[in-house]
């Protein structure tokens, strides 16, 4: 069934094949693609001249699953010629209304150099690698929560754009959270775009839902890479339905076997995998679980003495007091009797 089609099958796209490395590693990455010719870039110096006038839009793949990064994509190309080169010559629309053969056909377009895609539009994606997503949510009490990971993203691809001279005049984004909220936060970093944040996006401008393609496919191709790398080095599988994590939902019960098989009793799951989400969670919880239980020493438990413990000016073993480390710290005065 061409649902079942893996995207790698059809076209590897250079936001994965030049960074697997930092992939399989289980680190976040950004990826640009080169300014086109047909876009005219901005003239800086003492007499600047504005560039081609670009609309960009933003979307995301995989902000949900549990397995996998989720990974922001951007594209931008001349105002003029959005609706005419994307929604009626190439028939963009949202990725998740496109079957995978779709998706995977149309980012091959805009990478080959021989189509007008390449020709006319840019884009670029950040890849949030499932380990940084969940050591984010994970640290501080969840203050780097998945919403300002996402915020972050965004507006690291947007000034990347700006950084390559590309005017843009218009950015069209799919929300996260409350649209008004989302927006009103952009336009503050970005005062002199027209910035428009929309639920469904990627199903109103042609510019988003040519970042949804490539932010989806970046996501497949990834997922597959690192399902291909742990069947690789595993020797784990019982049965071949856990020799796929499916869409990488909690919801697909193929995930679900997956995690299950996958788990290892002291590391639990590797990079690939998000380790702030419930689901995991409680695998990893479960009483009489896979997982073993390991409680690590607090700081405070360290029987090891600090270096300035054996350097007490009366011979004596250690501070007496906090005040006394603090006071000693620097050293202390000789008094006028030295002079």
């Amino acid at each position: 069934m061409e649902d079942d089609l893996i995207a790698s099958a059809v076209y590897v796209p250079p936001s994965v094949q030049d960074h697997r490395e930092s992939l399989l590693l289980g680190r976040s990455y950004a990826h640009y693609s080169n300014v086109p010719a047909g876009i005219e870039t901005t003239k800086r110096g003492p007499h600047p001249e504005p560039g081609t006038s670009c609309v960009l839009g933003v979307d995301e793949a995989g902000r949900g699953p549990v397995i996998g990064p989720m990974v922001y994509g951007v594209y931008y190309l001349p105002i003029e010629i959005q609706q005419s080169l994307l929604a009626t010559t190439y028939h963009f629309d949202d990725s998740k209304v496109l079957t995978p053969a779709v998706r995977a056909n149309l980012m091959k377009a805009v990478c080959a150099a021989d189509t007008d895609l390449f020709a006319s539009s840019g884009w670029a994606i950040k890849s949030l690698s499932a380990q940084d997503i969940g050591a984010g949510m994970l640290k501080n009490g969840g203050s780097y929560n998945l919403n300002a990971q996402a915020m972050d993203a965004t507006v690291e691809l947007i000034r990347g754009v700006l950084d390559k001279g590309v005017n843009v005049t218009e950015i069209y984004v799919d929300t996260i959270g409350k649209p008004s909220v989302y927006q009103r936060k952009l336009e503050f970093i970005f005062p002199t775009i027209k910035i428009t944040v929309e639920k469904k996006a990627d199903s109103l401008f042609p510019c988003v839902s040519a970042a949804s393609v490539v932010a989806k496919v970046t996501r497949d191709v990834s997922c597959e890479s690192l399902l291909e790398a742990y069947v690789r080095q595993s020797s784990t599988f019982s049965t071949e339905d856990t020799m796929t994590w499916g869409s990488g939902y909690p919801s697909d019960a193929r995930c679900v076997n997956w995690l299950k098989s996958a788990v290892n009793p002291i590391w639990g799951f590797g990079n690939e995998c998000r380790f702030s989400w419930g689901t995991v969670k409680d695998m990893l919880e479960q009483k009489g679980g896979a997982a073993t239980r390991i409680d690590w020493p607090d700081d405070g438990d360290d029987e090891n003495m600090r270096l300035c413990h054996y350097f007490n000016l009366d011979g004596t073993l250690g501070p007496k007091s906090e005040s006394d480390e603090l006071r000693t710290w620097f050293g202390t005065g000789v008094g006028q009797e030295a002079f």
